[in-house]
C-alpha cells in the first residue's frame, strides 16, 4: 500500500527535525548543514504525504457517516469532492518516490565538439551553443565561456562553458551524446543535404570536496595562445595546457590574457572530467542504473537529428518528433523536448520500483 511507503519517510523527517533541535548538531555547522540539506531533500514527498493520509482519513469519517440521517447528504458532497484527490496525489507521490538524482541542483559544464562534417560540424556547434545560451536565458541561468576554438569558417571546433542556475544538469543532462545535423550548407551550389555530427558532454561541477587533485599528478604546459584573441596573441605566454598523468585526460585554455586565468578555468574543466569519469565507472557496475539513465548512456550514441529541410527535430531516446526545428533552435525552446524526456524516465523508473 503506499501510505505504507510513505511512513519511513515521515519518520525520518520527524527524527531530523528533533535532531535540529539539540545542542549537540546546533553548535556543529557542517553537521546542522548536512542534516538540514537532508530534511529538505525529503520535505516535498513528506508534504503531500501528510495531504494524502489527510485526505484518508476524511473519507473514511464521511463514510461512516453516510449511516446518519442527519449528516449524510452532506457526507456524499464530502466525498465527492475528496475521493477524486486520492488518484491525482497519488500520481504525485509516486514522481517523488523516484529516486533523485544527487547531481540535479548542481551546475555543469557542458563541451561541444565538431565531428565528422567538417566546416558544417563546427557551424552547427556555434548554432546549437547558441540556441542553449537562449535556453539559458529563458532559466535565468548564467552561462561563463571557459574556452573556445574557433573555426575559420564559422561557427567552433570546440566550446565549453560553465552554466550555473537552478537545477541545471537537471535539465541539461540530457543532451549529453551525438548531435546529428541535416541541412544543405550556404556553399552547397547544388542544393545538396549534407549530413554531420557534433557531440556534446554534459558534466556536473565538481570542486575540491568531490575530486582531490595530487600536484604531483599533473604535467603543466604554458605557451603562447594561437588563434583568434587580441593583441595579446603569441606576445605572451598565458595559454596552459594541464595533463592529468594518471588518466591521461588533458585540458588546454587560451581564452584569457592571464595565465592564471587560464590555469584556474582549465583546473575547473578537468575536475568535472575526472567527477564525470567517476559516475561512468560507478554507472558501469550498476547496468539497472545505467540503463534506466536516459540522459547519462553512451555518448558514442546518436541522441537526436535536426533535419533543416523539414523543420524537423527527433530525439531517438523516446521516438520523439517535433516539426518545430526552427522555433526551438531561434528561441532555446528545449523544454519541449526535456520535458517528455523526464516524464519517460520517471514512467521507466517508477515501473522499476514497483510503484506501478
Amino acid at each position: 500500500m503506499l501510505s505504507e511507503k510513505l511512513t519511513p519517510f515521515i519518520t525520518r523527517y520527524d527524527e531530523l527535525s528533533a535532531q535540529l533541535c539539540t545542542p549537540e548538531v546546533a553548535s556543529d555547522i557542517k553537521k546542522m548543514t548536512a542534516l538540514s540539506k537532508e530534511q529538505s531533500s525529503i520535505s516535498d514527498i513528506v508534504d503531500k504525504a501528510h495531504e494524502y493520509k489527510q485526505v484518508l482519513a476524511d473519507i473514511a469519517d464521511n463514510k461512516e457517516l453516510l449511516g446518519d440521517p442527519e449528516l449524510s447528504d452532506l457526507a456524499k458532497e464530502e466525498l465527492k469532492e475528496l475521493e477524486p484527490q486520492i488518484p491525482e496525489l497519488e500520481a504525485e507521490i509516486k514522481k517523488l518516490l523516484v529516486p533523485k538524482d544527487p547531481n540535479d541542483d548542481r551546475n555543469i559544464i557542458v563541451e561541444l565538439r565538431a565531428g565528422a562534417g567538417g566546416d558544417e560540424a563546427a557551424i552547427f556547434v556555434g548554432d546549437l551553443f547558441g540556441a542553449y545560451l537562449r535556453y539559458a536565458e529563458l532559466k535565468g541561468w548564467n552561462v561563463e565561456v571557459l574556452s573556445t576554438s574557433p573555426s575559420e569558417s564559422g561557427g567552433y571546433k570546440e566550446v565549453t562553458a560553465l552554466i550555473k542556475g537552478d537545477l541545471v544538469y537537471s535539465r541539461l543532462k540530457y543532451e549529453g551524446g551525438t548531435h546529428r545535423v541535416q541541412r544543405v550548407p550556404a556553399t552547397e551550389s547544388q542544393g545538396r543535404v549534407h549530413t554531420s555530427a557534433i557531440t556534446v558532454a554534459v558534466m556536473p561541477e565538481a570542486d575540491d570536496v568531490d575530486i582531490q587533485i595530487n600536484d604531483n599528478d599533473l604535467k603543466i604546459d604554458v605557451m603562447r595562445s594561437s588563434g583568434c584573441g587580441g593583441q595579446s596573441v603569441n606576445t605572451t605566454d598565458s595559454a596552459v595546457r594541464i595533463t592529468h598523468l594518471p588518466s591521461g585526460i588533458v585540458v588546454t585554455n587560451q581564452d584569457q590574457k592571464s595565465q592564471h586565468k587560464n590555469r584556474d578555468k582549465a583546473m575547473k574543466v578537468l575536475q568535472a572530467r575526472l567527477f564525470d569519469l567517476e559516475m561512468q565507472r560507478a554507472q558501469a557496475e550498476d547496468a539497472s542504473v545505467r540503463k534506466e539513465q536516459v540522459g547519462t548512456g553512451d555518448r558514442s550514441g546518436r541522441i537526436r537529428t535536426y533535419n533543416y529541410p523539414q523543420n524537423r527535430i527527433s530525439d531517438h531516446r523516446i521516438t520523439l518528433t517535433l516539426y518545430r526545428l526552427g522555433e526551438i533552435m531561434s528561441s532555446g525552446l528545449f523544454d519541449e523536448i526535456v520535458d517528455p524526456l523526464i516524464a519517460d524516465y520517471q514512467a521507466k523508473s517508477m515501473v522499476a520500483a514497483g510503484l506501478v
